[in-house]
């Protein structure tokens, strides 16, 4: 027997993803520190900017709820550009179909095959590897059924033996996560960041985690430049013959 069922709407806590899937909590707090070590600088222009989508996000929250959409547009959007998700070497996708099979047991003991799906609303690939899942809700919405539903899609990622990142936001509050395979899954939280801090736009730390993220991937290896070792004897220094030089057109 088979049973299909929406992510969205069977994962939206993150006891029902820890009791419905072979996952949990890392308690070492060496298993994420990239969202707060060795963060990179920003420039005064992507300060601006951050000013910026704050400064339009309070304007359009203080009017009433905003939607999922307009979200993306003020703030998931710009965020991704400056950290250059959206550029070579990265794959975008939008709206992406995830599904995970699993074996269950019903009340009567008998095995239940469940397929659970739903869609990623942006993910990020680099070579065919999901680098980062991204929910966005709208301000209606409770972030923390966003990252239920965010954790429960990377444990659908292909490459489960490298970590996979997700950011949810609801524009007002966002919150990074990881995740990684060892003998089960594993994932840890960072600190929330809000827009509603008087004294210092968070934003800024999200933009700082997204261009390290997006720069862990856009590294590569420096090319070296070769170095012929020998010694130039004076007949290196003579001149052709011709017919040395007819042998070489």
């Amino acid at each position: 027997m088979t049973a299909t069922f929406a992510i969205s709407k069977h994962c939206n806590s993150l006891a029902e993803v820890r009791a419905r899937f072979t996952v949990e909590l890392a308690s070492d707090e060496s298993f994420f520190t990239e969202w707060h070590d060795d963060l990179p600088d920003l420039t005064e222009t992507e300060k601006e900017r951050c000013d910026r989508i704050k400064h339009q996000y309070l304007y359009h929250r203080d009017n009433g709820n905003i939607a999922e959409g307009l979200i993306n547009q003020i703030a998931i959007a710009p965020l991704l550009e400056m950290a250059k998700f959206y550029d070579p070497p990265f794959d975008i996708r939008a709206e992406y179909p995830v599904e995970i099979e699993r074996i269950e047991f019903d009340e009567n003991s008998e095995t239940l095959e469940t397929i659970y799906r739903g869609r990623i609303d942006t993910l990020v690939i680099h070579k065919k590897l999901w680098v980062l899942v991204i929910e966005s809700k709208g301000t209606s919405f409770n972030i923390e059924e966003g990252m239920a539903q965010a954790l429960t899609y990377m444990l659908a990622s292909p490459n489960q033996s490298q970590p996979t990142y997700g950011l949810i936001s609801n524009g007002g509050f966002s919150i990074f996560v990881k995740v990684l395979k060892s003998e089960i899954f594993q994932y840890q939280f960072s600190n929330d960041f809000s827009l509603y801090n008087r004294r210092f736009n968070e934003l800024y730390d999200v933009l700082r985690v997204l261009k390290k993220l997006a720069q862990q991937f856009q590294r590569s290896e420096p090319r070296t430049t070769g170095l012929l070792l020998g010694k130039l004897n004076d007949r290196f220094l003579d001149p052709l013959s011709e017919e040395e030089i007819h042998q070489w057109e």
